[in-house]
C-alpha cells in the first residue's frame, strides 16, 4: 500500500448544487496549517493551529490578496479522533456553487499564501510548515477520505463499503442495514468466526509439530461439531443475501395481464399519479415502462408491460415479446386478471408464464359485476400445474419452461389472490402488506440481524463455505489433520477478504473508485 501520510487532500463533501451550506473537507498532516493560511477571525488574532480539537471557529476565508471569499465556520479536528484518523478540517461556507468552488480553489492553492503579523500577502516563495515542509494540498480522489479511514485502521473494509451503501440507500431497510454495518455488525460476526477458525488451525498445527505430546484425535468429535456450527452460520448469512439484495436494490416487479385488464391503472395507483396512459381501448401500452416505487420500507422497480395476447399487428407483437422476455428477470410477477370478463386463452398463456414463479394474482375491477373469481383462477392454475409442460404460447416456450421450474415456488395453486380495484384504490393496502410478507417473511424487521447486501461479500462467504465443506469431507474420509489445516486456512483468508485483512492494493482501489467525490 502507498503511504497515505505523505500529502494533504481536499474536496467538496456536499453536493455541488445550490444549498444552504457547503462543506470543504481537508485531511492530512498539513490540513490545519493550510486552513490557517486562508482563515481570518473577526479580530484577526485567532490561529487555528492553537485551537483545541473538535472546536468550531467563526471567520472568513480570504484570497491571497486579502479579499474575503466567504464568511465561514471552520471545524478543527485533530488525529486520531477523526473520520480519517488524520488531522481534519471542515470549512462550512454558503452553499452556492461558485462560493464552494472558490473556497476549494483557495485551499488547493494555499502555497501562494503567507501570513505575517496577520496580514495576508502574496510571496514568491512557498510557505513552510512547522516541520519545514511545504504546505501543499491536492484534490482528493473519489472515496479517498473513506479509503484513508480504512488504510489508517479506523474502520475495516466491510464498514467502508457500507458507507457507500448508506449514501445510496433507497429505502428504510437499506438505510438501517447500512448504518448497522457501518457500526461494525458484519465485522464483528466475521471477526468472531475467524478467531474460532484460527484457534482450530493453531491447535491442528501444534499437534502436527509435536504429535507425541499433542494428539488431535480426541478432539475430532468437538471439531466436527464446530465445523457444523460454522457452516450453519455461513449458510444463514448467504441466505440473507437474496432478501438483502431485494431490499437494498429494489424488487424487480413486472405487471402482466391481457389487454385492458388494468395494468397501467395499477402502475398509476402505485405512483399516485397518471404516469401511464389509461384508456378503454385495448393495447394502449405497447412497450415497457419502468418506475421506481417506495412502499413502506421496500422498493419496487415496477415494469408495466404490453397486454399479452395473440395479435397480427407487428408493433403489438414486439410489445408482447418484450413483455414475455421481462418475465425472465423478474423477482415478482403481478398478474392482473380482469374479473369483469370470463377467463380466456390469453389468461391461460399468461398463467403458464407464472408457473413456479413468485407471483401475486390480482382480481381487478372488483367494483364491477364479477365474472371471474378466485375459484376459476385456482382451477386454471391447478390444471397447468398438473400438465407436463406449461404452454407459454410463444417462441420463448422452451426457455421459459426451464426457468419456470427453478425453485422459486413449488407451484401457483397456493398463490395469494387479492380482489382489487386499481381505478378506485380498493385493496391497495392489502397488496402492500402481502408484498412485505412475501419477501421478508417477517424476518427482516428493524433489528440487529446481519443481512448481506454486497455481492462481493456473498461470493467470499460462498468461498469460505466451500472450504469448510472440503474440510468436512476430509474429516469424514478419515484423512490426515494437515488436510484440515489447508482448507481451514482458505476459509480464514476468504473471510478476511470481507473485512480487508487479506486484500491487495488493486482491489482496494477498485472498491473506493466507486465512491463519490468528497467521501
Amino acid at each position: 500500500m502507498q503511504d497515505t501520510h505523505a500529502d494533504t487532500i481536499a474536496a467538496i463533501s456536499t453536493a455541488v448544487s445550490e444549498s444552504g451550506i457547503g462543506i470543504i473537507r481537508l485531511s492530512g498532516p498539513c490540513a490545519i496549517a493550510a486552513a490557517d493560511l486562508l482563515f481570518r477571525s473577526p479580530g484577526g488574532k485567532k490561529k487555528l493551529k492553537d485551537a483545541a480539537t473538535h472546536t468550531i471557529h467563526y471567520g472568513s476565508v480570504c484570497d491571497p490578496e486579502g479579499r474575503e471569499i466567504d464568511e465561514v465556520l471552520v471545524s478543527v479536528m485533530r488525529a486520531p479522533r477523526t473520520y480519517t484518523a488524520e488531522d481534519t478540517v471542515e470549512i462550512n461556507c454558503h452553499g452556492g456553487v461558485l462560493a464552494m468552488k472558490k473556497v476549494l480553489d483557495a485551499v488547493l492553492h494555499c502555497e501562494e499564501y503567507q501570513t505575517e503579523n496577520r496580514e495576508v500577502i502574496r510571496r514568491p516563495d512557498a510557505v513552510q510548515a512547522e516541520n519545514g515542509e511545504v504546505i501543499r494540498v491536492r484534490a482528493a480522489q473519489p472515496g479517498e477520505f473513506t479509503k484513508r479511514a480504512f488504510l489508517n485502521g479506523r474502520i475495516d473494509l466491510s464498514r467502508a463499503e457500507a458507507v457507500m451503501d448508506l449514501i445510496e440507500a433507497k429505502n428504510e431497510f437499506a438505510l438501517r442495514n447500512s448504518v448497522s454495518q457501518v457500526k461494525g455488525s458484519l465485522f464483528r460476526k466475521i471477526q468472531d468466526l475467524r478467531e474460532e477458525i484460527l484457534y482450530q488451525i493453531a491447535h491442528i498445527e501444534a499437534s502436527l509439530d509435536d504429535p507425541e505430546n499433542l494428539d488431535f484425535a480426541p478432539h475430532l468429535e468437538s471439531f466436527d461439531w464446530k465445523l457444523s456450527e460454522w457452516r450453519k452460520q455461513l449458510l444463514h448469512l448467504i441466505r440473507t443475501a437474496e432478501d438483502g439484495r431485494l431490499a437494498a436494490e429494489g424488487i424487480r416487479t413486472v405487471i402482466v395481464g391481457k389487454p385492458n385488464a388494468g395494468k397501467s391503472s395499477l402502475l398509476n395507483l402505485f405512483l399516485g399519479e397518471d404516469r401511464a396512459i389509461v384508456t378503454e381501448i385495448a393495447g394502449t401500452t405497447r412497450d415497457l415502462l419502468t418506475e421506481t416505487i417506495h412502499l413502506q420500507g421496500i422498493t419496487l422497480l415496477v415494469t408495466d408491460t404490453a397486454g399479452i395476447h395473440e395479435t397480427d399487428d407487428t408493433v403489438e407483437k414486439i410489445g408482447v415479446q418484450r413483455a414475455e422476455q421481462s418475465v425472465r428477470d423478474a423477482d415478482l410477477l403481478l398478474w392482473i386478471v380482469d374479473s369483469s370478463v370470463p377467463l380466456d386463452e390469453n389468461d391461460t398463456r399468461i398463467a403458464s408464464l407464472l408457473y413456479g414463479r413468485r407471483s401475486v394474482i390480482l382480481l381487478n375491477k372488483s367494483d364491477l359485476a364479477e365474472k371471474t373469481g378466485e375459484e376459476e383462477v385456482r382451477k386454471l392454475l391447478e390444471g397447468l400445474q398438473n400438465s407436463p409442460v406449461p404452454d407459454t404460447g410463444s417462441s420463448q416456450k422452451a426457455d421459459l419452461s426451464v426457468q419456470a421450474r427453478q425453485p422459486h415456488d413449488a407451484g401457483q395453486s397456493d398463490s395469494v389472490i387479492l380482489p382489487i380495484s386499481a381505478k378506485e384504490g380498493y385493496g391497495y393496502h392489502d397488496l402492500v402488506q402481502v408484498l412485505k410478507d412475501l419477501f421478508f417473511h417477517g424476518k427482516l424487521s428493524w433489528n440487529d440481524e446481519v443481512v448481506i447486501t454486497n455481492a462481493r461479500h456473498k461470493a467470499l462467504l460462498e468461498q469460505a463455505l466451500d472450504s469448510l465443506e472440503r474440510t468436512k469431507a476430509s474429516l469424514d474420509a478419515g484423512m490426515s489433520e494437515d488436510f484440515f489445516s489447508i482448507d481451514l486456512m482458505s476459509a480464514y483468508e476468504s473471510l478476511g477478504s470481507i473485512i480487508g485483512e487479506e486484500v491487495g492494493e488493486d482491489l482496494v482501489n477498485e472498491i473506493f473508485d466507486r465512491f463519490c467525490m468528497g467521501k
